[in-house]
């Protein structure tokens, strides 16, 4: 394949952009931010399900309290009663030192019904600083993702941008080769993910191999528009001064 030497020296500049164009894609696969958001989710996962845990343990204890209140109000109430029926004066000996009986068993159970209920609300109490812990906690972490989002967002926006210049680049580019010189360009690119470069001081820039004597004569002896290649990596090679022959 033959390929004017100002053509074929082009291919370098086609060379860099499609190597800029891979290292955007690199980029954009291994932002930094992409780690931090992942973390960030599942931190913040972990602060709302420790938030409904919470919410969950304080509805459980206002149940609780709930119920121990009406029994308070159940004994209370029996109480009264029973103490209306002693105050009224209209029962035997034997209820009154009944009623006597149950009242007393009344205050105890009173007392330990209140004394279950104070401990409660303490609990309650405690729950209540763990909410807003845990709300403080899921506020922290929601700010964290969205400010590794943004970050995110605009380092992307920059790529974007970049990617774009050199898209316009490799455009401008293609139209000025031969069909087939791009042709091969394209499918070494494929292959190995360089398809031109410069040889420079006997050193293909693709591999970084240094050529051996003999293909250095055969590439010597090639005509200027002869298209040659790089035996280990199959790479064009853009012959200028650098060179070395």
């Amino acid at each position: 394949m033959k390929a004017e030497p100002a053509v074929q020296r082009r291919l370098l500049d086609l060379a860099d952009a499609d190597a800029e164009l891979a290292r955007i894609e690199h980029r954009r696969r291994t932002l930094p931010e992409l780690a931090e958001i992942e973390a960030a989710e599942k931190s913040l996962q972990v602060k709302r399900d420790t938030v409904v845990a919470a919410n969950t343990a304080h509805r459980d204890l206002n149940r609780e309290v709930t119920k121990q209140e009406d029994e308070i109000e159940a004994v209370r109430s029996r109480e009264d009663r029973d103490r209306k029926l002693l105050d009224a004066g209209n029962v035997g000996a034997r209820q009154v030192a009944d009623l006597e009986h149950e009242l007393n068993t009344l205050r105890r159970r009173q007392t330990a019904l209140e004394d279950d209920l104070l401990e409660l609300m303490e609990r309650r109490e405690a729950v209540e600083l763990d909410i807003k812990h845990a709300q403080a906690e899921l506020g922290k972490a929601e700010e964290t993702l969205a400010d590794a989002q943004q970050r995110r967002d605009s380092a992307l926006a920059d790529l974007e941008t970049a990617q774009a210049r050199r898209d316009a680049d490799r455009t401008r580019l293609v139209v000025t080769f031969p069909a087939d010189l791009l042709g091969l360009y394209d499918r070494v690119r494929q292959q190995k993910s360089i398809g031109a470069a410069l040889l420079r001081a006997r050193r293909c820039g693709a591999c970084r191999i240094e050529l051996d004597r003999n293909t250095i004569g055969a590439i010597r002896d090639s005509a200027a528009d002869e298209v040659v290649r790089c035996e280990e990596c199959g790479a064009i090679l853009v012959r200028t001064p650098e060179s070395g022959l």
